[in-house]
């Protein structure tokens, strides 16, 4: 079977940038798919996808003009219903076979021809046909279609196609742009194709101001690429051009010397990509004055509004310049530098004025405008929400300072005291104003700023450095892999407002649901998890969300189901962090199934858990702890208290003596923190545990007998499950 190479290419108008990468990867894959599907491509087939603000299109190599033909067998029905005493075709079986299109004329012949294989209990007829190879056009008709109904498309546009001689008065076409051409080359062959009210050609456009030639006629699916760059100035991989826009940051940023450096950003970066098909970077500057405003300011303005990679010197600090991706090439370039100066500057203006209005009013003085500020129409308004907050972060705080100065080993002197009421009076007054920046002009003007601005207005107001770290660090983490609040005020602050919004969220009955999540709980949780364990605080899941109830007041019904519901939310958003990080699921359930209070002591018992499977005797002992946990369920609630005067069996006395001898040292080493070694320890039960299981009937007819032994598997029950459920090791 001969193959050639495919093409294919929709011609549209500027595409979603945001989403360019995905839409090029999805067209071309699922178009190579269904391709294979149909046998016209095979596994080997090597598919490039390419991408462009005004085009999608796909190279697959070793695409044949025609699949092979293939047989099917098709289940007919059982022999009985088939086929009379005298095995002759039933008028049933002659119907379906003509259904199917065979010849029927001849039905011994055909009958003949038919397979017999079992079904189940009985045996089936089964027919076998050739089915015709699907043609190219055929096929690659069906996989563009669905490619095309497959992209994802944020959201979809309704236009109209002018009527024609073909297709008289107006046609409505639904797509993410509208589509002005379709190219589909076999080889140098045009596949003739339809799509989107278009047919298939060999030409396509080019940069629409650059191109040397219009249209760019296509001789071959293989000079798609390079034609595209040399006739038509467009770069069309998405990836190359990426690399390209790189390659000419990094030049442009070297001309300029001093250690300046682009401001790494893989988003945008990504974006402007797919605002570009070919890149040209200039450097631009604009008025050292403006260095005055806070950079994230200056930074977001350049980068959100005008797509722009602002300049970072050798010590990280914003300079006066930034660079320009171009979609032009002009021999003198001045032009569009000067305007893409002109065009940042009024931004950076407002900036400016937007920081210069807000230091006008202290933090302080905007507190009771919160309280006109809607939050939630359940949990009332922002002045609410930050009563709310104040009053979780006094309850975090105490316990929390009081422990830390514990474990740092800090006495009960008047100047220790005097530390802890500063530290709580820098979280009350963080916790207080964390909110009001969001009445500023700036945060007005760019919500992503809420925090960082608060921080410059708390320096502005001349408050301690302590509040101001809170203020800007109340929201972290944002996101996956964002930094922890630097100080302790701020996390007790950044804790208070995640579990303010948590146990809110809950008590109302807000939840998320599949892809929904509209208040960010799954973000906040799983920055609760991440406070509590790289920070290693010394405070107790459960008592750290009922530390919150409280606030609340009557504004939650049911609070102690809200609690419950909140608290297999955290452990559940914790059992996937675990599973990223690669635990096992075996591994994560284990330790999990005991709700461990300290988060920050889980990855010490999953890595004694790890070391206990790795025991030979583990296996046995996970097996026998399932079956102990089953007996005591049975037996309900059942005293750990033994009788040696009652162990009559030679097995029960030698597992009472190892659990005597063996688990006071096992529990010393657990309350050391050697949680391996606790497990290693009672790993030698094994044997006593076995002798036990295979001489001793545990639910003797003799009540105290059986209590007894419901008691001694109660004790080693207790003294396996510390750091884990071991029974979830059991396969």
């Amino acid at each position: 079977m001969t193959t050639q190479n495919l093409l294919v290419e929709l011609f549209v108008e500027e595409l979603p940038p945001k989403v360019l990468q995905k839409l090029g990867e999805a067209f071309a894959n699922v178009l190579a798919e269904q391709l294979q599907v149909q046998g016209l491509a095979t596994a080997a087939s090597v598919v490039t996808a390419y991408a462009t603000p005004r085009r999608l299109a796909a190279h697959i190599t070793a695409v044949a003009a025609r699949a092979a033909d293939r047989t099917v067998q098709q289940k007919l029905m059982p022999v009985a219903v088939g086929l009379d005493a005298s095995g002759n075709a039933s008028p049933a079986l002659l119907k379906k076979l003509a259904a199917l299109g065979a010849d029927v004329s001849d039905a011994v012949a055909l009958v003949a021809a038919l397979q017999r294989a079992p079904d189940g209990k009985a045996e089936a007829l089964f027919y076998n046909s050739v089915q015709p190879g699907a043609s190219l056009q055929d096929g690659l008709q069906k996989a563009l279609l669905e490619a095309l109904a497959k992209l994802p498309i944020p959201k979809v546009m309704n236009y109209q196609l002018q009527s024609n001689c073909e297709q008289p008065g107006w046609s409505s076409v639904h797509f993410v742009r509208p589509a002005h051409g379709l190219v589909a080359l076999h080889g140098a062959t045009v596949v003739p194709v339809k799509a989107l009210g278009l047919s298939a050609s060999n030409q396509t456009q080019g940069h629409r101001f650059e191109a040397t030639v219009s249209p760019v006629v296509l001789r071959d699916a293989d000079s798609y690429a390079g034609q595209l760059a040399n006739e038509g100035a467009v770069i069309a991989s998405f990836t190359e051009r990426r690399a390209d826009i790189v390659r000419q940051l990094t030049a442009a940023a070297a001309q300029i010397g001093n250690g300046v450096r682009p401001i790494d950003d893989a988003a945008l970066l990504d974006e402007v990509t797919a605002l570009v098909e070919r890149p040209n970077v200039l450097t631009c500057a604009f008025e050292k004055e403006f260095l005055g405003v806070p950079p994230e300011c200056l930074i977001l303005t350049m980068k959100a509004n005008q797509k722009y990679f602002p300049l970072l010197d050798a010590d990280g600090q914003l300079t006066h310049q930034f660079l320009v991706v171009s979609n032009i090439t002009p021999d003198d370039a001045s032009l569009v530098i000067g305007g893409n100066e002109r065009v940042v500057r009024p931004r950076l203006a407002d900036a400016k004025f937007f920081f210069d209005q807000d230091r006008k009013k202290t933090l302080h003085s905007r507190v009771e405008q919160l309280d006109k500020v809607v939050y939630h129409n359940k949990l009332g308004t922002q002045g609410e929400r930050v009563k709310r907050v104040r009053a979780i972060a006094h309850a975090i705080a105490v316990p929390l300072f009081e422990a830390l100065a514990e474990r740092h080993q800090v006495d009960g002197t008047q100047d220790a005291e005097i530390v802890q009421d500063y530290l709580l009076t820098c979280v009350d007054n963080a916790a207080l104003l964390a909110k009001t920046d969001l009445l500023t002009d700036m945060v007005g003007e760019f919500p992503e700023l809420q925090g960082v601005m608060g921080g410059y207005y708390a320096v502005n107001d001349g408050l301690p450095d302590d509040v101001a770290f809170a203020i800007e660090d109340h929201y972290k983490p944002r996101f996956a892999g964002d930094t922890l609040p630097r100080q302790n005020v701020g996390m007790v602050v950044a804790l208070a407002d995640k579990l303010e919004t948590l146990v809110g969220m809950f008590g109302i009955g807000n939840l998320p649901t599949g892809d929904r999540d509209p208040f960010a709980l799954r973000r906040h949780a799983l920055g609760v998890i991440r406070m509590l364990v790289e920070k290693d605080l010394p405070l107790d899941v459960t008592a750290l969300l009922a530390s919150a109830a409280p606030a609340f007041g009557d504004k939650i019904e049911d609070a102690p189901a809200a609690l419950a519901a909140l608290a297999d939310f955290i452990y559940d958003r914790l059992a996937g962090s675990l599973r990223e990080q690669g635990y096992s699921a075996q591994e994560v359930d284990a330790v999990l199934a005991l709700r461990p209070q300290r988060l920050s002591l889980v990855q010490k018992q999953l890595a004694a858990v790890r070391a206990f499977a790795a025991l030979p005797e583990a296996p046995a002992l996970a097996a026998a702890n399932k079956r102990v946990g089953n007996i005591l369920k049975k037996a309900g609630a059942v005293d750990a208290h033994v009788n040696p005067d009652l162990l009559q069996e030679q097995a029960e006395q030698d597992l009472f003596a190892a659990l005597q001898r063996f688990v006071p040292e096992a529990n010393a080493q657990f309350a050391a923190g050697d949680y391996t070694a606790s497990l290693q320890t009672l790993a030698v039960l094994r044997a006593p545990v076995d002798a036990f299981f295979d001489d001793v009937m545990v639910n003797a007819e003799q009540l105290d007998l059986r209590l007894n032994r419901q008691g001694l598997l109660t004790v080693l029950h207790n003294a396996m499950n510390r750091v884990a459920d071991l029974s979830r090791l059991a396969a």
